[in-house]
């Protein structure tokens, strides 16, 4: 009853309202929340485990995967395979454009294609922006705008953001690609990690309700990293997270 109370007083303060809408609010909200889904209690540990690993490693590839390539190309082909990197500049001949203008041109049409097809009828909307994607992505390689290892890229960056359970958190992911995009593009791969180590310093000051947007990885608390990375077996985990600061610490079973 406290925490509805709570809820509300901020909602009334931020002047916002969930009157009339089908959603409610979970409080307090971290980020390890917001790549947790609930098949992953439905399944065994161990299905339920790399189901969440590869949640984690497709949000990090829907953040970083076109800036590294912007990083790589741009600054520091040396970093590739020579082998893989004669193929990359087989394939950007005769592009016209900086790797930022080739990226940001794919980019950007896959974001408008994606909310076009969110706009559509459900039957088609979804066909919509696969097929727009793969004609647009097909029609720029042979116009020579984009190169083909290109259009791997952003395929992967566009399929890595649809694994996100929770939908704002996509769209944040989104948007921030195109802030590390801009610093791959002026520093290189030392801009790609100066974005990295800001972006993590942002989140470590956030807090959600009291609770810090990182934990259990910071402030470390290794009870709670049970649920974290890995979903361990449901017989280890007969304690609730400690960030709750419930008055009873253990769950029903």
């Amino acid at each position: 009853m406290l925490m509805r109370e709570v809820v509300f007083a901020h909602l009334t303060k931020t002047k916002q309202t969930l009157d009339g809408t089908p959603f409610a609010l979970i409080v307090p909200a971290t980020f390890s929340m917001l790549l947790q889904s609930p098949e992953d209690y439905y399944e065994r540990w161990v299905p339920g485990s790399l189901l969440r690993m590869l949640r984690f490693a497709a949000a990090f590839l829907a953040l970083m995967a076109p800036s590294l390539y912007i990083s790589f190309i741009s600054f520091h082909p040396g970093l590739i395979p020579t082998e893989l990197a004669i193929s990359i500049m087989e394939t950007r001949q005769g592009v016209p454009f900086p790797s930022l203008i080739e990226v940001l041109i794919l980019e950007v049409s896959i974001e408008i294609l994606r909310e076009a097809g969110i706009r559509l009828p459900k039957p088609i909307g979804p066909a919509m922006g696969i097929v727009g994607g793969l004609i647009i992505g097909d029609a720029a390689v042979q116009a020579g705008i984009v190169s083909p290892f290109l259009v791997i890229v952003v395929a992967v960056t566009a399929i890595s953001s649809f694994s996100i359970p929770t939908y704002s958190a996509g769209i944040t992911l989104r948007v921030l690609r195109f802030a590390g995009m801009l610093f791959a593009a002026f520093l290189g791969m030392f801009g790609t990690i100066l974005f990295f180590l800001l972006l993590c310093s942002h989140l470590t000051r956030l807090k959600s309700f009291g609770v810090p947007y990182l934990t259990p990885a910071s402030p470390y608390r290794l009870q709670d990293w049970k649920d974290l990375f890995l979903r361990a077996p449901l017989s280890m985990m007969k304690r609730r997270p400690v960030m709750l600061k419930t008055k009873k610490s253990k769950r029903k079973s």
